[in-house]
């Protein structure tokens, strides 16, 4: 049977994208194919956890307009499918005097993209709320959350197939064919018609676009992201969310605090490249996956660019003192003793030729063909407004 829209990837973005196609155009015939046995099970399902208020991003990039945005959607979605949140508030710590100019540029971005009740906190009011971190000043972000995304993924399941949407796992996309006005989406399993396709495929994202006979505007660069737990009896040492001022000499944020909203405390992550796209430990190597990262030149100038800090992204993975020395800046009293091992997660980040990565969340469209090229953190947040944003795309 032909379908009006095929929607090709059963995470976050996938599905809440699906779900304002149906809501901005009841009725139509929409399918949603994943590969995998289950929805949401590479970064949907090894992040963590985190409502993000928007507070790193440019103003006016799709970035800062989606996570807000997509905050404030995400947190409504909570409230009527009973999913459990609880925007608990996090501090953004400076703990040296370099990073105080630094602090003020992100609390002027915050100021710009519209977050709310946004304060400069003194290392006092930093205890009142953190009583174990330690800092010479903080950002205080009262919109910043938790939020259980596997709920949030039944939930939209449930909605989608509620608005009369099928959703089909075990479906692994092998070809697209443009058929003039129409595609043909053959999968592992069977093949199907339709007339617009939205592909949301994550790690794989740049991949899909090539088969659909287009030129990706980035390779996907697969960075692991490992977390330590807090144990359990240490973790009153952290209340909510403790994150630290971002280095703009490296383009993550740093290892961080979080409080799970089902309980326990996360330590991290850290950012090492992964040797598979969907590699979550040292010992998933894929062959493929690790040879187009290692031929991809815009990798080589990354590395060189910042060859200290990817050398230490690689020390901190493998040594526990590392990682824990790096969080007892935010948290002095936290010791070794106090880490389990934890999860891990992959991003996956587009890259350009010339080694940048590519900061704001992306898409290449062609007849028919809205690829999401580009949608990490904080993409799970926005999910939902990133979903509002395609349907704009595709003018429904």
């Amino acid at each position: 049977m032909r379908r009006d829209f095929i929607v090709i990837g059963g995470g976050i973005v996938g599905l809440a994208t699906g779900l304002r196609i149906l809501e901005a155009r009841p009725g139509v015939k929409l399918l949603l194919l994943e590969k995998e046995d289950s929805l949401g099970q590479h970064q949907t399902g090894h992040n963590s956890g985190v409502l993000h208020a928007g507070l790193y991003y440019k103003p006016g990039s799709l970035k800062a307009k989606l996570a807000v945005e997509g905050l404030r959607q995400m947190v409504s979605f909570c409230q009527t499918h009973k999913v459990s949140y609880e925007q608990c508030g996090k501090i953004v710590v400076a703990t040296e005097p370099s990073e105080l100019p630094r602090l003020e540029k992100l609390m002027e971005r915050g100021v710009a993209n519209g977050l709310k009740g946004l304060r400069k906190i003194s290392p006092d009011e930093i205890r009142e709320i953190e009583p174990h971190a330690a800092g010479l000043a903080a950002i205080h972000v009262p919109e910043e959350g938790i939020v259980d995304y596997a709920g949030v993924v039944e939930a939209m399941a449930k909605e989608i197939r509620n608005l009369g949407g099928e959703i089909k796992t075990g479906e692994r996309v092998q070809r697209l064919k443009g058929l003039g006005g129409m595609w043909r989406v053959e999968t592992s399993n069977e093949t199907y018609e339709t007339t617009q396709v939205v592909a949301c495929a994550g790690l794989h994202s740049d991949r899909l676009v090539s088969q659909s006979a287009m030129k990706p505007s980035a390779k996907i660069m697969p960075f692991r992201g490992e977390y330590y737990m807090i144990r359990k009896e240490r973790q009153s040492l952290v209340r909510n969310l403790i994150y630290p001022v971002p280095d703009p000499q490296f383009p993550f944020l740093g290892v961080h605090f979080t409080r799970m909203v089902k309980g326990g405390v996360e330590a991290g992550p850290n950012a090492v490249l992964a040797m598979a796209r969907e590699g979550y430990t040292w010992g998933d190597i894929n062959i493929r996956d690790l040879s187009e990262s290692l031929s991809f030149p815009g990798l080589w100038k990354f590395m060189l660019k910042y060859p200290s800090l990817c050398s230490y992204e690689i020390w901190r993975s493998i040594s526990r003192r590392e990682f824990c020395r790096s969080l007892q800046k935010l948290v002095p009293e936290i010791c070794d003793a106090d880490l389990e091992t934890g999860s891990a997660g992959v991003r996956a980040q587009a890259m350009s030729a010339d080694g940048s990565l590519v900061e704001d969340f992306s898409f290449v469209e062609g007849p028919g063909i809205l690829h999401v090229v580009n949608a990490p953190s904080p993409a799970a947040t926005a999910s939902l407004a990133i979903g509002a944003e395609i349907t704009r795309q595709l003018r429904l």
